[in-house]
């Protein structure tokens, strides 16, 4: 066998078994600001199916999910690991369930699993190759969580898009976003409706260039 069909051969086969990079994108924020939402709106936008269960109650996800999600715009392509995160939080108490309605049993179970979950979330940093940094747009931004998460994503040097949710309501201020992180674009969308995500996507892709 000759030397340049050796190395093609070579060549040919560390293409075929070479480990892929899957590129991994965070949907992180506090809970209930719609990142679980937004998960859903992407994979149905894509995949035609939702991608996790959302409701009023706060710390609805409680583990780390992850699907495989291609988007497409005019010839271009953009493949990544969409990992939808438990909210964080500095404090879960399980008597906030009790007032939510949960019997004390399953609020203090949910508790435990949602504390489990802020943990899982913060190790995930480390395997993150992008972030959304999902808001409610109506609440205040400057709060410990939020600048928690944040100085977490820059300790690491993360790409960062933030996304304030819930435009559709009439309490939503985008400008007191972009007031409060003003080193990072910030878009509006609705995650619940489908309002400007459009424009998200093309942010998407200019995030993980």
């Amino acid at each position: 066998m000759g030397r340049g069909l050796k190395g093609f051969l070579r060549k040919l086969f560390k293409g075929l078994f070479a480990r892929r990079k899957e590129l991994n994108l965070g949907l992180y924020g506090p809970p209930n600001g719609g990142k679980t939402t937004l998960a859903n709106r992407i994979t149905l936008d894509w995949l035609g199916e939702e991608m996790g269960k959302t409701s009023p109650i706060p710390h609805e996800t409680r583990e780390i999910h992850l699907k495989e999600v291609v988007i497409k715009k005019g010839k271009k392509q953009l493949r990544f690991n969409l990992v939808d995160t438990p909210g964080i939080a500095t404090k879960i108490d399980y008597e906030d369930f009790l007032k939510a309605g949960l019997p004390e049993k399953e609020a203090k179970k949910r508790a435990r699993e949602a504390t489990k979950g802020v943990i899982d979330a913060i190790k995930w940093l480390d395997n993150m190759d992008a972030v959304i940094v999902v808001l409610d747009a109506t609440k205040d931004p400057y709060t410990q969580v939020n600048i928690t998460i944040i100085g977490n994503l820059e300790a690491r040097n993360i790409p960062i898009l933030i996304v304030g949710n819930k435009i559709d309501l009439k309490r939503a201020n985008l400008k007191k976003l972009e007031r409060a992180f003003p080193q990072y674009k910030v878009i509006g969308i609705s995650a619940k409706y489908g309002d400007g995500m459009d424009k998200f996507y093309e942010e998407l892709f200019k995030l993980v260039k």
